[in-house]
C-alpha cells in the first residue's frame, strides 16, 4: 500500500482498533469475525478503512490467513492495553461493579492437565479462582489462544511468530516400557545388545496412528526409523498406559505418567539409554490477552508447581 501522510488530529475509531487488534492476535479475518460476531466482510472493511487512515498496510494476506507487518506489531503494542482494560469494565458491567474474575481457561494435553496440572491448581478454588479445562493436540489448542478462546495452554512445542509470549514449564522424559511378562520375554539385556532388532513383531501401543512419541524414540535412540502399524491406538497416554501395564505390548510413555507403574512392577522400562529422548512444555499466552488477575495467579501456580514435575 502506498504511503499517504494522516491527519494527526484525526482520532482513530475505538472499534476500528478493537478488530484490528482482535485479527493480530487471532491471525485470520475469519476467526476475527467470528470472535467479534461480525461478518468476514465487515472485518475486511473495517481493516481496510483503518490502513487507510494510517496510510500503512497492516497485513500481509496468505492462503492460511493474515501475517502482520511491523507496523501492526508496533500499533498493537500501543493498544493492547488500554483496549484490554476498557474490555475489562465492560465486562465486569461497568466501572467499579462488584462482579468476580471471569473463570480461567486452561487448556493442554489431557494427561498433563490431570495428573500434574489439575492437582497442583487444585487449591487455588479457595481463593475463589474458577477454572474451565480443555483438552487437545497443541496445533489446535495454540489457535484457540490466538482466537481469545483459552487464557492459558500448556504446549508441547515452543509457538512459533510473535503473537504469542511462551516460558518453559517442564521437561518430560520418554521410557521405553513393557509388562512385566512382556518384559521377561524379550529381555531389557537383549534390547540394550541388539537395539531395535529385539523389538522386532512385537505389538506396539501408542496414540496416535503415525507413532510420533515411538518414532522419536526409535530415531533418537536406535538411529532408525521405526516402521510398521500399532496393534493398539488410544488418544489418550493414561489409556496406553492401562493397556501394556495389562499385557497388549510395548510403547514409550513420559516418565512422569509412569512412574507409579514403574515402581509397582505393573510397567519396566526395556532400556536406560544415556541420552532419552526430552521433550519440553511451555506455558502459553497472548500478550496483554486478560486483565483477569486469576490467570497471573493460575500462571505462577503453574510455573512453581512445574519445576518439580
Amino acid at each position: 500500500m502506498p504511503h499517504r501522510e494522516t491527519n494527526a488530529a484525526t482520532p482513530l475509531d475505538l472499534s476500528l482498533l478493537r478488530t484490528f487488534l482482535t485479527v493480530h492476535r487471532s491471525g485470520s479475518f475469519t476467526a476475527a469475525a467470528r470472535l467479534l460476531s461480525l461478518s468476514q466482510p465487515t472485518v475486511t472493511t473495517q481493516m481496510r478503512s483503518l490502513e487507510e487512515q494510517l496510510g500503512r498496510e497492516l497485513f500481509e494476506r496468505g492462503p492460511r490467513g493474515v501475517a502482520p507487518t511491523s507496523v501492526a506489531d508496533e500499533l498493537a503494542a500501543q493498544v493492547a492495553a488500554p483496549l484490554d482494560a476498557l474490555a475489562a469494565v465492560a465486562d465486569r458491567g461497568g466501572f467499579g461493579a462488584d462482579q468476580p474474575p471471569d473463570p480461567v481457561h486452561v487448556a493442554g494435553p489431557a494427561e498433563l492437565l490431570c495428573t500434574k496440572a489439575l492437582p497442583a491448581l487444585a487449591p487455588l478454588t479457595e481463593q475463589g479462582v474458577r477454572l474451565r479445562i480443555s483438552t487437545g493436540l497443541t496445533d489446535d489448542l495454540l489457535e484457540g489462544l490466538r482466537g481469545g478462546r483459552f487464557d492459558l495452554v500448556i504446549a508441547t512445542t515452543r509457538p512459533r511468530g510473535r503473537t504469542l509470549t511462551s516460558v518453559p514449564l517442564m521437561d518430560e522424559e520418554f521410557v521405553l516400557v513393557a509388562s512385566r511378562a512382556w518384559a521377561k520375554r524379550i529381555g531389557p539385556e537383549r534390547v540394550a545388545a541388539e537395539g531395535a532388532a529385539a523389538l522386532h513383531g512385537v505389538p506396539l501401543v501408542t496414540y496416535a496412528e503415525d507413532l510420533p512419541i515411538a518414532r522419536r524414540y526409535w530415531r533418537h535412540v536406535f538411529g532408525v526409523r521405526l516402521t510398521g502399524q500399532a496393534a493398539i491406538t488410544v488418544p489418550d497416554l493414561r489409556g496406553v498406559l492401562a493397556a501394556v501395564a495389562a499385557g497388549a505390548g510395548i510403547t514409550v510413555l513420559p516418565r512422569y505418567l509412569c512412574l507409579d507403574a514403574l515402581a509397582s512392577g505393573a510397567l519396566v522400562p526395556l532400556l536406560s539409554p544415556e541420552d532419552p529422548p526430552i521433550n519440553t512444555g511451555y506455558l502459553t499466552q497472548r500478550p496483554g490477552g486478560s486483565e483477569n488477575p486469576h490467570v497471573a495467579l493460575v500462571r505462577e501456580r503453574l510455573l512453581q508447581a512445574g519445576r518439580a514435575w
